[in-house]
């Protein structure tokens, strides 16, 4: 993608990583309503792992195979400027830790790093206004990154082939509108982990991206694939 001109930003996660580490310590993992309950040894733990062991992976992979990759987090520049998340639980509010919601990304720093050759791989820890660190769902982060560089495609890669019409069904939706992802949700067709991907898509698209592209990323050259095809191989949003 570098090579013909497009400038890709890599956004990660980590969860298995993370959770292998907690054990490894002994620290019980919990989830409510998806997300990660994040006290404050599990946090150091998520970002000893989330950036110095899986980013850096990353950028020694790209490094391997042609690519300037530039390891970086939220933290660097206040690239990812978050506050406290709360959840609900019950109809009550409910505090999970350091679990951040982002108020703001420096798509300044972003845009000098892809002009500059760079291949931003960037770690989903944000920090608030007292320099705390916080996990933030990385869907939600490379949401706001690509809303917030009014970007020409989010690229979600996952392990399934792409949104289909439901649990049964063998074809996978090429193509569908935010209205139709929103029915989906309702309907309970969308469930689990795929929310965050949609709804994080979803406010990319109404924030100025063109198109949001689910597609697996186990597939050899899935990105190019998807690009440049006229079929495509996932499932494109558009507005």
């Amino acid at each position: 993608l570098k090579y013909i001109g497009l400038n890709p930003i890599v956004v990660h996660g980590g969860g298995p990583d993370i959770s292998a580490a907690l054990q490894q310590f002994d620290i019980k993992s919990e989830f409510i309503n998806g997300l990660r309950v994040t006290d404050k040894e599990t946090m150091r733990v998520a970002q000893m792992v989330l950036i110095g062991k899986t980013n850096k992976e990353i950028v020694s992979l790209l490094g391997t195979k042609g690519g300037k990759g530039l390891g970086i987090s939220g933290i660097d520049g206040k690239l990812i400027e978050c506050r406290k998340c709360y959840t609900e639980v019950d109809g009550k509010k409910t505090d999970i830790g350091y679990v951040g919601e982002i108020v703001n990304v420096n798509a300044k720093m972003l845009d000098l790093l892809t002009k500059d050759d760079y291949i931003p791989v960037v770690a989903p820890i944000g920090v608030d206004a007292e320099g705390n660190s916080y996990n933030i769902n990385a869907d939600t982060v490379a949401g706001e990154i690509a809303a917030a560089l009014e970007a020409e495609k989010l690229m979600l890669l996952t392990d399934i082939e792409g949104i289909k019409e439901s649990k049964d069904s063998e074809e996978i939706i090429p193509v569908i509108g935010r209205k139709g992802i929103n029915e989906m949700i309702q309907e309970k067709k969308i469930v689990g982990g795929m929310i965050p991907k949609v709804k994080s898509g979803i406010k990319a698209i109404e924030a100025g991206v063109n198109t949001v592209h689910i597609v697996d990323g186990r597939v050899p050259h899935c990105l190019l694939l998807e690009i440049f095809t006229d079929h495509g191989i996932g499932t494109m949003i558009t507005r």
